[in-house]
């Protein structure tokens, strides 16, 4: 193959994004995206036949990069719970929306935040200044992730103060997922808090993280592959296929995690669906390797 992933973050207003693909060597054939949590694992319970696929991924070779939305938690203790529930992984295989979200921040020469994510995510933001969130101080942008419980009127509500500030802030999406499958059952995740903002102070979000198209791109960019050598494989049918699928990367959707068989009666419609990722060394050997 001779595809190169180029991303430039563009200042020309939100989301700008501009992917551009350059005839250049690359060893890579395929590749191939991974959602973490409703794929590999569900709460703190692994996915049946997870660990055989991973291990079969590494044997063959078959480049991959770990994808999450998750803000609950820093890189650093996904990949400690990625570990002890029997994986091998590195940190520079987890791109998370903290990570997208510095490489927008140092673009858009934005230096102090409001950041509404867990204490323990917010060792992963580099470069910038964090503004305690009870302090009245002006800052550059409004920075939202999953709170899950601690997410409250009060909470809300001093977000919302702070996108009123003139001059405004940006504010910034880490994901646009809605819902997530806890052990529980169904919670909100980013997307909701986000669009309550949004009409109350009359903006519009830069989102970092899934569905973005930019979080994509970086995610391509990392693997050194093009769309179009590329797979996403996730429980979220808007989140990971569809949008994955809006950039030219192949969705793989999965019959765990979040998914419901209503998903598969809409408008979108995944290259391939599989019962879980147990079956996606059979199903990749017959219909990846068998055509590369």
């Amino acid at each position: 193959m001779h595809n190169l992933i180029i991303v430039d973050l563009l200042d020309q207003g939100i989301n700008a994004v501009c992917l551009r693909v350059m005839s250049v060597s690359s060893h890579i054939d395929n590749a191939l995206l991974i959602d973490l949590d409703g794929v590999i694992y569900q709460g703190d319970r692994l996915v049946d036949g997870a660990i055989d696929s991973l291990d079969w991924l590494k044997r063959h070779q078959i480049p991959h990069l770990y994808v999450t939305n998750t803000t609950s938690r820093s890189r650093s203790a996904l990949l400690e719970k990625f570990i002890g529930l029997g994986f091998e992984a590195q940190l520079e295989e987890l791109m998370t929306p903290i990570v997208a979200a510095n490489q927008w921040l140092d673009v858009q020469q934005m230096h102090r935040i409001a950041a509404f994510v867990s204490p323990d995510a917010l060792v992963d933001f580099d470069g910038v200044e964090i503004i305690p969130l009870e302090h009245d101080e002006a800052v550059d942008a409004v920075v939202i992730g999953d709170l899950g419980d601690a997410w409250d009127y009060q909470m809300l509500n001093r977000a919302f103060r702070l996108l009123m500030q003139d001059p405004a802030p940006q504010l910034i999406a880490l994901g646009m997922t809605r819902y997530w499958r806890s052990n529980d059952g169904l919670r909100l995740d980013v997307a909701p808090f986000i669009k309550a903002l949004e009409h109350a102070a009359s903006c519009e979000a830069s989102v970092v993280g899934k569905p973005a198209a930019n979080f994509f791109a970086a995610s391509l960019a990392l693997l050194n592959c093009s769309a179009q050598q590329a797979f996403m494989i996730g429980d979220d049918i808007v989140g990971d296929t569809a949008a994955a699928q809006a950039c030219g990367i192949r969705g793989i959707q999965v019959r765990t995690g979040k998914f419901r068989e209503a998903d598969l009666s809409g408008e979108i419609k995944p290259f391939a669906v599989l019962d879980s990722i147990a079956d996606l060394p059979a199903w990749w050997q017959q219909t990846v390797a068998s055509t590369a």
